[in-house]
């Protein structure tokens, strides 16, 4: 068997003590799959004393993570520190300078300087291995550089993000608000003291800049995936998408149009009967759209010790048996840069819940707004009338242009008798 593989960890969280017990159990079955024992001889993080609940006996302990990337004996940096910047990026800069292969879990640091390390990593002749970086322990990374590379990828698409997942079924299940629910997932440590990262969209963004790279072959473009998040998604509205026939789940989804690349990340309903309808609470999934296989889809857990410490190690165990590919599926000169399509060009169905005074005309001016934008109904709900508060009407659209159906909300929300700015969600129908 050949010299054991070293390997440095920078970052002791959930994941890095994870991925230090998942090698440290099977140590035995890794080496026999990997054709070379895995040893971690260096370790770094910000305080020696903390019980992280595995054994760090015989590891040279660095304080400094960077010098550990660039100082330390070994094969492999595993960065797991975090952040788009700062310690993370350096550490990765540092590990590659120095001829070291890099596995991170790090979307953020990826999503916005993906190309320049990936750049890097190439021109040294070293792996940068990320699968735990996309939906945890789903192997979404090398289902598309490996296993799909022979297929043409129309549309990648999925729940991205595990902590929105959970809100989302949870006030649908238990008919709470998204305040109480998110308060409930704090507690439970599904979702940070500050939360907006997650709530606000970004982490499920940062993962589809990666997506869209993989499946398109085009360069990393964080900053041209439109991102909303689920503040604004009521308990009313996934009352009425049911009535509807709709469950509303955040998804990121990327695919190419005539007008350019389209990436976006918003909640939007999606039939109940389609297969990710059904994916609930913390759980992540991905469906990829190629042409000689139609859809392939991926579930499993999208955060958390296990299954992101599983997607690392299975990272590192590829570079032990001298497996190398491209960062992003192909040479990165050969990534394109791809035009952006912009929001107002995407067509689709639409959700609008309207908040009114119920007085006589309201849904004639409503209608007139519809009707002077081309925006074709498709069915609506007015409910019991009220002398003293506002109703909702609910509606739903045919397929239309978002530039059309946001001049329309515009002209609704002058109206005298709409008392609140409107609500949309996007209906999706994923064919």
């Amino acid at each position: 068997m050949a010299d054991a593989l070293r390997v440095a960890i920078a970052g002791l969280g959930t994941v890095g003590a994870g991925t230090v017990e998942v090698l440290q159990q099977h140590a035995d079955l890794i080496a026999r799959r990997g054709g070379r024992a895995i040893q971690v001889v260096a370790v770094s993080a910000r305080t020696r004393a903390k019980d992280r609940g595995v054994s760090l006996d015989g590891f040279e302990w660095y304080d400094d993570p960077v010098a550990m990337a660039r100082e330390a004996s070994v094969d492999v940096v595993v960065e797991l520190i975090g952040g788009e910047d700062g310690p993370a990026k350096a550490v990765c800069e540092a590990a590659i300078a120095g001829g070291k292969h890099v596995v991170t879990a790090n979307k953020a640091l990826l999503a916005v300087h993906g190309n320049e390390l990936a750049e890097a990593a190439e021109g040294a002749g070293v792996s940068l291995n990320y699968e735990a970086a996309i939906a945890g322990g789903i192997p979404i990374v090398k289902a598309l550089r490996e296993g799909l590379a022979g297929n043409e990828i129309t549309h990648v698409y999925g729940i991205l993000n595990g902590t929105c997942n959970y809100i989302l079924t949870e006030m649908r299940e238990k008919r709470l608000s998204f305040e109480t629910v998110l308060e409930d997932a704090q507690k439970l440590g599904y979702a940070e003291a500050e939360p907006s990262v997650d709530v606000d969209g970004f982490d499920a963004a940062h993962k589809l800049a990666l997506l869209a790279s993989l499946a398109f072959g085009t360069q990393v473009s964080f900053d041209d995936v439109y991102t909303e998040g689920i503040r604004h998604v009521s308990l009313q509205d996934i009352d009425y998408a049911e009535e509807f026939g709709y469950r509303i789940k955040l998804l990121g989804s990327a695919r190419m149009t005539e007008h350019g690349l389209e990436q976006r990340v918003y909640p939007c309903m999606v039939a109940k009967n389609a297969p990710i309808a059904h994916v609930e609470s913390a759980y992540n999934a991905v469906v990829a759209r190629g042409d000689f296989v139609d859809d392939t889809m991926y579930q499993g857990r999208g955060a958390g010790a296990g299954p992101t410490a599983s997607a690392v190690v299975a990272d590192i165990i590829d570079i032990a048996r001298g497996f190398a590919t491209t960062t992003f599926g192909v040479p990165v000169g050969e990534l394109r840069g791809a035009e952006a399509s912009p929001i107002e060009r995407h067509r689709g169905a639409y959700y609008v819940r309207l908040m009114v005074d119920d007085q006589p005309g309201v849904i004639a001016d409503i209608s007139a707004a519809f009707r002077d934008e081309s925006v074709s109904i498709g069915s609506m709900l007015q409910r019991a009338r009220s002398q003293t508060e506002a109703v909702p009407i609910v509606l739903n659209t045919h397929v239309c242009e978002e530039a059309a159906m946001r001049r329309t909300l515009n002209r609704i929300e002058a109206l005298d008798s709409v008392v609140e700015a409107p609500t949309m969600i996007r209906i999706e129908s994923l064919v």
